[in-house]
């Protein structure tokens, strides 16, 4: 006799995170990542680029969403024949690192880094840069995410940094680098600008100052432009006001000071909202009569800009109705506005705003009442200094949101700086034609939100102020005439005649000068370094240290990307600069293919917070529910079509209770009816896939369901997955595994057990095995950890030689459908069977009517004698979940049910108009029985020589309710209509108290932990039960067949016998005592 296979023993309750850590040990005994990676070498690229995050903190919910999605489609492709590349990369440089030193130091201002000295400053940054790398690498191993960490890419790294260089070179050289003055949004916190698209990642409603205040005409200090602001400290920055010329303004009298205020009529309101006759208007008169008219300065700091033609009015359409007074105080030096008025009306010239603010948001000596005042600290001094001269007529604030930085968390200024630019304006057509070359999930990303971004695009200021990052590579001339730009190290030693260069950063190269090839001495290079978004933008060529250790070649098959996936927040920042890169160098997009994942919020909808500690640890999470459960949780959820969701720890807990615990115990049982099936057999089992896909001997229409349905499956994953819509994958992978454990294996229970012969259970055996084994590869992107658990024991009886057999399930291909075998019309019936069964019982829960009762039929309505046709196979299923001996079939639905099209009158009228007459109404109205069977049936009618469509109606049905009363009940749900007679002659009732007795031993069994093959005996008293006992005499080999176990008097009961501990139950069954204990025989 043959040994039996020695599968892992199985837990009744498995324990997910523990075995997950079963699997990581595995997976670094076998190498499995390398293996894999080794396996495929030789199959077609698939290519990834990684988005680089920070080491200066650990990951969170949002970086594991994203990691989970590059992980399941970077596995899919590999398990799809693809070479899959997975190149983990860091971000290095940049505000985050300066910050945290900054803190770490208690470094204030630029002064400060400077007497310290750059090298000891960047020092101190290198040291922290890979601060959690460790804590990285483990978290995302422990996720179960695939990414070469070894062969990693940092951005700090001289072949990275001269990398990109070079990519700057090559817009260098084209023409789209400039340096000029603007206003940009600038953290004071951070002491450096910020391009437009980092101010999109930290909006806060705030209450801000909204000021009203009076500025004395110079023809009379009696007259006043009333001017509104919101920035008080930008007041001893004011060169001009600004009014809308095309606006209606006033001069009136003020009734309490007897001075007169000049401002727009519609504002007025604003300005004597408690006093409604506080004034008298003695002029009226266009905006534009008011342009060129000079007012006195407010503070004389810049009293000498007066001969620039400073201090008067300006007209622009920025100034609106819906705010203020409709004249806004113009500070060139701090707002956009205000700087391309100034400039266009010759007040200031483009490269000399006045801004006296330090680095840090402190006012400079210029401003001598407030120097060294940091400027919101100011603002109340202003305000106060203002009261008293009596020119601030309205203090009040106002709520809105308004930008912080992204990494300090202090509020941004607008502030004219000189820096440097790329042309993104210049680039913007091809910008959005590249944009449609890509595919995006979800499309609104792309066609709305990103393509609206690039519709209003400005140009890109990449430079930075700072000191940790990749230095700039231009070289000038102190007068900035001459400019040189290097794009190598080998060109850098060149110029500078270096012999050695091993690090770019600013404290290796700032010393290093060119020779002028103008006769204006030496070059030096320019103080600034990249923004870090530059460097991630340029990761593609960076991390292959192209051009220089990979020619076009070879790069242009890693180019575009096959693949990214990140945030939605991304489409400001990693997205945008990768296409403003590749567009630049290649005019093309740099990813073929685009996942764009929503953002998880906390459980109450706020945004997760450390400070708040408003979310669970992952690792807490996945040590509870299983690394797996939170994956499922989070991609089969609205976030994979990037929309935000709170994450719930209850969710993660479901994906476990509802799929994993039911999917474990199909697994569970297949194996127990494989070493059932060996016991009884003396046979090793071995999966014989040809017998589970031979229909011409799968009799049984069940097997024939649920390998068509897995074939199927597996063709719509296929398809829908080359679309990158997991939205689709995912539920409809957990709809089929829903479907194999409530219904294949419930129906099928005693036919895998054997209860039906050895052929039969062969049979089923070989079929359950074959849908458990190719929805579990299926299924293996997405949850890599249980799917591997599952296959390491199967793979026991997998046959040599067969394709299924690998060492590790991620090294297996991706099924194939078998063409013969789709067929939508197979699930179609057994949709119908069970929506009749769910339904069927929905009707027994509305009467009441315990299933454990027999009823007398179930009578299935529907006029299309097809659908009849369709349940021929499934009858005997449908009377064993209703419990009914008898199925009747019905078509003439009108006995049953009275049909009414209600016709959509306005829908009518408005596409026929006048044709839409009062014959035609009427016969719309009056639909026979036989006329709407006509419309729901072709979809349309002829009424009156016109043809309406069944879109043009609304079907209702209304049951009669002679057959929803006594022992019936009549109800019906889509195409589906059941009549229920539930009534019981006592054949039927005998058959009630058996089954109710039977679900009694079999809960009893399974609660005392007895096991299939257990040799048992089970001892029952019905003495104080004569119905009972009658029933069970009637038909006990019956019930002898569903215990499967000996059923014996307790009257005669073997003392010899050990008792199974806890076994010794008494329990009603209609009203009638029963006792049974069991023994091990």
């Amino acid at each position: 006799m043959a040994s039996k296979t020695t599968f892992k023993d199985l837990q009744e309750i498995p324990d997910f995170p523990k075995e997950e850590e079963n699997i990581l040990k595995f997976w670094d005994e076998i190498n499995a990542f390398k293996q894999q990676l080794e396996k495929t070498k030789d199959c077609p690229p698939f290519t990834f680029y990684d988005g680089p995050p920070f080491a200066t903190g650990l990951p969170h919910y949002g970086n594991l969403l994203a990691g989970t999605i590059k992980d399941v489609v970077c596995r899919y492709a590999s398990q799809n024949g693809k070479y899959v590349e997975r190149r983990f990369g860091w971000d290095c440089h940049g505000l985050p690192v300066e910050y945290e030193i900054d803190k770490k130091l208690g470094i204030t201002n630029r002064q400060e880094v400077l007497k310290m000295g750059v090298d000891k400053y960047n020092a101190e940054c290198r040291s922290i840069v890979m601060r959690y790398a460790q804590e990285w690498r483990s978290i995302v191993n422990r996720f179960g995410r695939w990414v070469d960490f070894d062969n990693d890419y940092k951005t700090l790294d001289l072949k990275f940094m001269e990398s990109v260089w070079w990519v700057f070179k090559q817009m260098f050289d084209k023409g789209l680098v400039y340096r000029g003055c603007k206003v940009m949004p600038y953290s004071n916190g951070c002491a450096t600008v910020l391009s437009n698209f980092e101010t999109q990642q930290n909006y806060k409603e705030v209450d801000d100052p909204s000021l009203f205040i009076a500025f004395k005409t110079a023809e009379d200090p009696k007259t006043k432009f009333i001017a509104w602001t919101t920035t008080p400290w930008t007041l001893p920055s004011n060169l001009a006001l600004v009014i809308n010329k095309d606006f209606d303004y006033v001069k009136v009298l003020d009734a309490k000071t007897q001075e007169h205020y000049i401002l727009a009529e519609c504002r007025l309101p604003e300005l004597y909202k408690k006093d409604k006759d506080g004034y008298k208007i003695l002029e009226k008169f266009k905006g534009s009569e008011l342009v060129g008219r000079e007012y006195e300065p407010l503070f004389p700091y810049f009293l000498s800009r007066k001969q620039d033609g400073c201090f008067r009015i300006l007209a622009g359409d920025f100034v609106t109705a819906d705010a203020g007074t409709g004249i806004v105080h113009c500070a060139p030096g701090f707002g956009d506005d205000d700087y391309k008025v100034s400039v266009a009306n010759n007040i200031i010239k483009p490269d000399d705003p006045p801004v006296p603010v330090d680095e840090n948001g402190h006012f400079t000596n210029v401003v001598s009442d407030f120097a060294g005042v940091y400027i919101k600290e100011a603002d109340k001094l202003i305000r106060k200094n203002l009261k008293e001269r009596g020119l601030l007529l309205v203090d009040s604030s106002f709520k809105h949101n308004y930008p912080f930085c992204w990494r300090s968390d202090t509020p941004l200024i607008y502030k004219a700086v000189h820096c440097w630019f790329i042309k993104v304006t210049a680039l913007k057509d091809d910008l959005l034609a590249n944009n449609k070359k890509a595919y995006w999930v979800p499309k609104f990303a792309q066609e709305g939100r990103f393509n609206n971004w690039l519709q209003n695009v400005s140009d890109w200021c990449f430079s930075r102020s700072r000191f940790w990052g990749n230095p700039i590579p231009i070289w000038v001339s102190e007068d900035f005439e001459e400019v040189v730009c290097i794009g190598s190290v080998e060109e850098l030693k060149k110029l500078t005649g270096a012999t050695e260069i091993t690090d770019l950063h600013k404290d290796f190269i700032d010393h290093l000068t060119i020779p002028s090839q103008k006769g204006k001495g030496v070059l030096r290079r320019i103080d600034e370094v990249f923004d870090c978004w530059f460097e991630s933008g340029s990761m593609p060529y960076g991390q292959q240290h192209y051009p220089f250790s990979m020619n076009e070649e070879e790069f242009s098959k890693r180019f575009p990307a096959d693949f990214i996936g990140e945030g939605i927040d991304q489409t400001r920042g990693w997205f945008y600069t990768l296409n403003v890169i590749s567009t630049a160098l290649r005019n093309s997009n740099p990813y073929k293919n685009l996942i764009v994942n929503g953002i998880v919020l906390a459980a109450d909808g706020k945004k997760m917070s450390k400070s708040k500690k408003n979310y669970d640890d992952p690792l807490l999470i996945a040590s509870k529910y299983s690394v797996d459960a939170i994956r499922l949780y989070m991609i089969n959820s609205p976030l994979v079509r990037a929309e935000e969701m709170s994450f719930k720890s209850e969710g993660v807990f479901a994906v476990k209770k509802d799929i994993f615990l039911p999917w474990y115990n199909a697994y569970k049982f297949l194996i127990q009816s494989i070493t059932r099936w060996e016991l009884a057999t003396g046979k090793d089992y071995m999966f014989n896939e040809q017998l589970s896909v031979d229909t011409t001997k799968l009799t049984n229409p069940t097997d024939r369901w649920i390998i068509i349905s897995c074939q199927n499956l597996i063709n719509y994953v296929r398809i829908e997955m080359e679309k990158y819509h997991l939205y689709n994958v995912v539920p409809r992978l957990i709809h089929f595994l829903e479907n194999l454990t409530n219904w294949y294996i419930r129906l099928n229970r005693n036919r895998l057990k054997g209860d039906y012969g050895l052929e039969e259970q062969e049979t089923s055996l070989n079929v359950l095995f074959n849908v458990i084994l190719n929805s579990t590869i299926l299924m293996s992107p997405l949850v890599p950890f249980i799917t591997e658990s599952f296959y390491q024991n199967l793979r026991k009886v997998i046959p040599k030689g067969s394709s299924y057999l690998e060492e590790s399930i991620h090294f297996l291909r991706i099924p194939t459908p078998k063409q013969e075998l789709l067929d939508e019309k197979i699930e179609r019936n057994f949709e119908r069977m069970q929506n009749i069964i769910n339904f069927a019982r929905t009707l027994r829960e509305k009467r009441k009517v315990s299933l454990k009762q027999p009823i007398m039929s179930l009578t299935v309505i529907n006029q299309d004698q097809e659908f009849h046709d369709s349940l021929k196979d499934y009858i005997q299923y449908i009377e064993d979940e209703i419990n009914t001996p008898s199925i009747l079939h019905e078509i003439n639905t009108a006995n049953y049910v009275d049909l009414k099209a209600i016709p959509n009158h306005k829908l009518l009228g408005q596409k026929l108009g006048k044709e839409y007459n009062k014959d035609l109404k009427a016969a719309a109205g009056n639909l026979s029985a036989k006329d709407i069977e006509t419309l729901k049936t072709t979809g349309s009618i002829d009424l009156v020589g016109k043809k309406l469509l069944l879109e043009d109606f609304t079907i209702t049905q209304n049951y009669k309710k002679e057959y929803s009363s006594g022992d019936l009940e009549l109800g019906g749900e889509g195409e589906v209509i059941l009549l229920l007679n539930l009534a019981q002659d006592e054949k039927l009732k005998s058959k009630g108290l058996v089954r109710e007795f039977t679900s009694n031993v079999q809960k009893t069994k399974k609660k005392t932990g007895l096991k299939v093959d257990d040799n048992i005996v089970i001892y029952y008293d019905v003495t104080k039960a004569p119905k009972l006992n009658a029933a069970i005499q009637s038909d006990l080999e019956a019930v002898q067949k569903v215990l499967k176990k000996p059923l014996v008097p307790l009257s005669e009961k073997n003392a010899a016998l050990k008792i199974v501990e806890n076994s010794l139950l008494t329990f009603q069954v209609d009203e009638e005592s029963v006792t049974i204990e069991i023994a091990y025989a």
